[in-house]
């Protein structure tokens, strides 16, 4: 049977659109993902100059790290009520554009009273946009979602390395105001392009789960949330205190920076790979376990020999850590079809799982006020991470069945 000529025009033309839309729905989501941690990244490697301008204990010093992911986790609680409120395209708008004031707010208001209260502002703006993107993600993308999430991570791990390498650079060059409020400027460019980013039908992104049960009912959401919680701890630990750690041991700012942005290019590697190679392994266990022994020997490499091992436990950290980022994501993803209770459950075990990780900064700021030392914080840490193993060993594929409503078939 021939196909019409404008019959097939038309469909080649449709394709080509769609293809189009996709390419731009990825330069988007990239954007916004370089802007979802600079805020909190680049204070790390000048953290004891900004302590020293405003006057911060090394406790308060963690809440700057602290404060946001609470937000961040506070705010993806209402991922449901913000896709039937706003949905993906105003919300994530709103999200990106309170991040680009909170940013450029730095750069007048940055006393102990303002750092605080801008990094609770930018954790509310980081909040929205992943409580929304998930699903987003999901709903554009379908059976490639996993791939694109992992593109989605990598872009995040890229702006902690950007922020890392620059920030001492920053503050020496143009001063702490200026290198505190420099990220307002890639911010606002994320909002203009996702502003500008098509959706194809009336009411896009604004879809919302035909299942009303509860997700707190279902353990299997509790457990997704305490292990992206536990994993998502290490990160937001190496992130607030990895640099000042090894400031305190005598280390220039420059290389407190490097050493963390050599942690997030590892990430950026590790993203990739998952990117690229999860369609071959159905079965998430495998790379699960190897992703958090990496971690827990970095984390025993920087509390044991910190100047020794440090380039050793960048490498382990970095692949662990931005592997299982994606990893955590993905698994959560695997268990929903439908792309708005997908967007749900996500914003369910990130809204914990955040609030879990928000501890970690703050309890490892007030050890180091206690003891003057960061070394019980990391082999804590290293523990708690080990022990997820086990919870990791539960996510066979055949596990994932009436796990959740809406299940995957």
């Amino acid at each position: 049977m021939t196909v019409p000529a404008d019959s097939a025009t038309t469909a080649a033309s449709e394709t080509r659109a769609r293809n189009e839309g996709h390419v731009f729905a990825l330069i988007a989501i990239l954007c916004l993902a370089l802007n979802l941690r600079p805020v909190m990244a680049g204070l790390g490697p000048i953290l004891d100059i900004i302590e020293s301008s405003a006057g911060l204990t090394s406790a308060q010093a963690g809440l700057l790290t602290t404060l946001p992911v609470l937000l961040m986790g506070v705010g993806a609680f209402a991922g449901r009520s913000l896709t039937q409120l706003l949905g993906a395209k105003t919300g994530v708008a709103i999200g990106i554009a309170i991040i680009s004031l909170a940013c450029a707010s730095r750069s007048a208001w940055n006393d102990a009273a303002g750092m605080l209260a801008t990094a609770a502002t930018a954790g509310l703006g980081v909040a929205i946009v992943q409580a929304l993107l998930p699903g987003f993600i999901k709903g554009r993308f379908g059976v490639g979602a996993g791939r694109v999430m992992g593109l989605y991570t990598t872009g995040i791990m890229s702006g902690v390395a950007l922020a890392a390498a620059t920030a001492a650079g920053l503050e020496r060059d143009f001063g702490l105001p200026s290198a505190l409020a420099i990220w307002s400027i890639p911010a606002l460019i994320a909002t203009l392009v996702w502003s500008m980013l098509p959706f194809p039908t009336r009411g896009a992104g604004r879809g919302v789960s035909q299942t009303t049960e509860p997700l707190w009912r279902h353990g299997r959401a509790w457990t997704l949330m305490l292990f992206f919680g536990v994993g998502t701890g290490a990160f937001t630990l190496v992130l607030a205190w990895l640099p000042p750690y090894y400031t305190s041991l005598g280390q220039s700012h420059a290389y407190s920076g490097y050493l963390l942005a050599g942690v997030t290019l590892a990430e950026v590697a590790a993203s990739l790979a998952v990117s690229a190679f999860i369609a071959r392994f159905p079965d998430r266990r495998g790379p699960l376990v190897v992703v958090l022994t990496s971690i827990t020997a970095g984390l025993i490499c920087v509390a044991v020999a910190p100047l020794s091992l440090a380039w050793p436990a960048a490498v382990l950290l970095g692949l662990g850590l931005g592997a299982l980022f994606p990893l955590s994501l993905i698994v959560t993803l695997d268990h929903v079809d439908d792309p708005a209770r997908a967007g749900e459950l996500a914003a369910f075990v990130q809204g914990g799982g955040y609030v879990i990780a928000s501890l970690t900064p703050f309890v490892a700021g007030a050890l180091r006020d206690r003891f003057a030392d960061l070394t019980g914080a990391w082999e804590a840490m290293a523990v708690g991470v080990f022990l997820t193993i086990a919870i990791a060993m539960r996510f066979s594929p055949q596990s994932r069945l009436s796990k959740v409503p809406g299940a995957a078939p």
